[in-house]
């Protein structure tokens, strides 16, 4: 007699010998294997591969869908990928490319690191979920759900286990990072939360997915998870959403560093305008400005950056000793700095006060990236920028006593200055957005060290763009306000800023081709 089957597990064929008065039996009798085996270190609890021939997790005889999404991912080849380094490496590194403690909630040696099973090979579910035996023996018991952290405050139960030290130090240079940071005010207010705060960016995105920190009150930074999905993706890194597309509502980055791109009638502030600026439609337009909005596209949101703004935010670098040649530090752009200052030996760190040239900071996104020859000639071309962006935003505000509010003159200076003397409601209206209040943002927007939340790229984002907005706002406060002509400088730099502008392929832009 045949049973029919109850699952999708292969069946077992088990002969059972009859024997009765003077006859013999034979009955096939078929029966389901169990969808976990045994786990090869049974003090763990550590279950690894149903079959490590085929790659499939115990995991994932139930969950099926991140089974198939975790196969494609780096970590599904870890130990492959120590296979094929010649000479052998380490013994030790198999602690990163295997199931064990690293990564959960486990203390003593466990999985491969106590028993070289190969099923505890390669980086799977467990790694970060912990021992799945008391589940799958329990599967409905929410009691033993093996939930994984999000947070990075426990080195050994987090992403921070494996990848960490000078060859990997994703979390070193995370946790120098702004994304490492919790601001309470934020990060407490629902309406900036799912910016500023972990669970709520998971929760604005659709991440239902359960962790240990799923229902905490505690507020968390932007960790690991955030950006990426341990479980994988069909985006590079296993990134959640794509780095490649301009399309806002798309792209990883812009997510959240793309708020408030234009004033609004009760606010004359930027606020993480920067996709906006890149993709060229962010900043105030004084009415009849002939500027294209989509002169970004020939500068750092063209072709030659598909990867926008992780395109110079991220990217990765090897320090050697000069005298040796030898090996020192792989940076991996997870301080998120494009030019970082460095240290003695040529590390990124997190201090922002250093000399914006080389061999002060690193220019290698620039010249990585095959957009600039060399990193002297990337550092020219910013001295360039924020000379021509300071000169254009003192015209309008220079911010005297650094309180980055716009104070009557003669306290500060500029066309604002004089604006919020002589006539204070243009600057104060909540109603209508007046050509002071457009030149507000932009300058705001643009200008170095005038607000907290502007662009702060230096006019790296889109120099023409900002140029541009600049030089047409001088023009329009002259107009409206009757204020008196810049500097024949100033002029002419407006000048030069409103052409390039008007064209698909500015001067500014030829002339940094032809440094090349």
């Amino acid at each position: 007699m045949h049973r029919p089957h109850r699952s999708p597990w292969s069946a077992l064929r088990v002969a059972v010998l009859l024997i009765g008065a003077g006859c013999t039996k034979t009955e096939i009798v078929y029966r389901d294997r169990e969808p976990f085996n045994p786990a090869p270190d049974l003090a763990s609890g550590l279950l690894g591969y149903y079959s490590a021939s085929t790659k499939q997790t115990t995991c994932g005889n139930c969950h099926v869908g991140h089974q198939a999404d975790w196969v494609n991912t780096k970590h599904a080849g870890a130990a492959a990928t120590l296979a094929a380094i010649t000479p052998a490496p380490p013994a030790t590194c198999y602690g990163c490319h295997t199931v064990n403690e690293r990564g959960n909630s486990l203390t003593g040696l466990a999985g491969w690191d106590a028993v070289q099973n190969d099923a505890y090979k390669d980086v799977q579910c467990e790694s970060c979920h912990g021992p799945g035996t008391d589940h799958v023996k329990a599967p409905e018991d929410r009691s033993k759900w093996p939930l994984p952290r999000i947070g990075m405050t426990e080195a050994q139960a987090s992403c921070a286990s494996c990848h960490t030290g000078i060859h990997t130090p994703y979390a070193e240079e995370w946790a120098t990072s702004g994304h490492s940071q919790v601001i309470a005010s934020p990060a407490g207010n629902p309406s900036c939360a799912s910016c500023h705060e972990a669970k709520a960016t998971l929760k604005a995105w659709g991440v239902t997915t359960n962790y240990v920190e799923f229902n905490s009150t505690a507020l968390l930074p932007q960790t690991c998870s955030v950006c990426h999905n341990p479980h994988g993706s069909d985006n590079t890194a296993q990134l959640r959403f794509p780095i490649n597309t301009p399309d806002p509502d798309l792209n990883l980055c812009m997510k959240c560093h793309l708020r408030r791109g234009e004033p609004e009638p009760a606010r004359s502030t930027p606020h993480a305008p920067q996709g906006f600026v890149v993709l060229g439609t962010g900043g105030y337009r004084p009415p009849g400005a002939n500027i294209d909005t989509l002169i970004s596209l020939t500068t750092h949101a063209s072709v030659a950056n598909p990867r926008l703004c992780a395109g110079c935010h991220v990217n990765t670098y090897e320090v050697t000793n000069p005298a040796t040649g030898a090996f020192v530090f792989k940076s991996t752009g997870h301080l998120f700095k494009p030019i970082p200052c460095l240290d003695a030996q040529g590390r990124p760190t997190a201090v922002t006060t250093c000399a914006y040239s080389p061999p002060a900071r690193t220019f290698k996104a620039c010249t990585g990236s095959g957009c600039h020859a060399t990193e002297a000639i990337a550092a020219g071309r910013l001295a360039g920028i924020r000379f021509d962006i300071e000169a254009l935003a003192s015209q309008i505000w220079v911010d005297t006593d650094g309180d980055k509010t716009i104070d009557a003159a003669p306290i500060d200076a500029g066309y604002l200055a004089i604006i919020k003397r002589d006539r204070p409601t243009e600057l104060s209206s909540t109603t209508i957005i007046t050509p002071a209040r457009g030149a507000e943002f932009n300058v705001k927007t643009f200008g170095e060290n005038r607000y907290a939340n502007g662009d702060k790229s230096l006019g790296v984002h889109n120099p023409f763009l900002a140029r541009a907005l600049l030089a047409a706002n001088i023009q329009e406060l002259r107009t409206a306000y009757g204020l008196p002509a810049p500097p024949q400088a100033v002029a002419e730099r407006m000048s030069q800023a409103l052409e390039d502008a008007r064209r698909r392929q500015p001067a500014f832009f030829k002339a940094s081709r032809a440094m090349k």
